[in-house]
């Protein structure tokens, strides 16, 4: 059975730089995961302009994603309210966490909710064989 992933980063200010999700997405599906990614429904949203009576609904449908999930992997190379409230969300769901961090010195909330931090692509590339397979979701 495919792990289930969840791939957050950033979008807001962000829209026109989603190449990270390409590159994880490839990482993620050669390692045998199913990658659910929230920007394949939110590109229109964000690049025409959100309605503001559509931002609950966003974010429940992130909710529900995570929700489906066995995995939260996050890319954050900068901070993110966005991120942090998924991360936030995911942990307290029980989901095994992994955030991508190229943040000097986060914050502890962050630190606090992470089972697994790298801190680039490159690095969350050689161990994620262990980490997804492992079935270890301790620190």
């Amino acid at each position: 059975m495919k792990l289930r992933v969840f791939l957050a980063g950033p979008i807001h200010g962000f829209e026109d730089r989603q190449e990270y999700r390409v590159l994880l997405t490839d990482i993620l599906e050669k390692a045998g995961c199913e990658v659910v990614n929230p920007w394949q429904r939110e590109k229109l949203i964000y690049r025409g302009g959100i309605e503001p009576s559509k931002l609950k609904t966003l974010v429940e449908r992130d909710l529900r994603d995570i929700d489906e999930c066995d995995v939260f992997l996050a890319y954050m190379p900068t901070l993110s309210a966005g991120i942090c409230m998924e991360l936030f969300y995911a942990k307290r769901s029980g989901k095994k966490t992994m955030v991508i961090c190229e943040i000097e010195n986060p914050s502890p909330w962050i630190v606090a909710h992470v089972d697994y931090m790298f801190k680039s692509i490159e690095e969350f590339k050689r161990s994620l064989e262990y980490v997804v397979h492992s079935g270890n979701t301790n620190k």
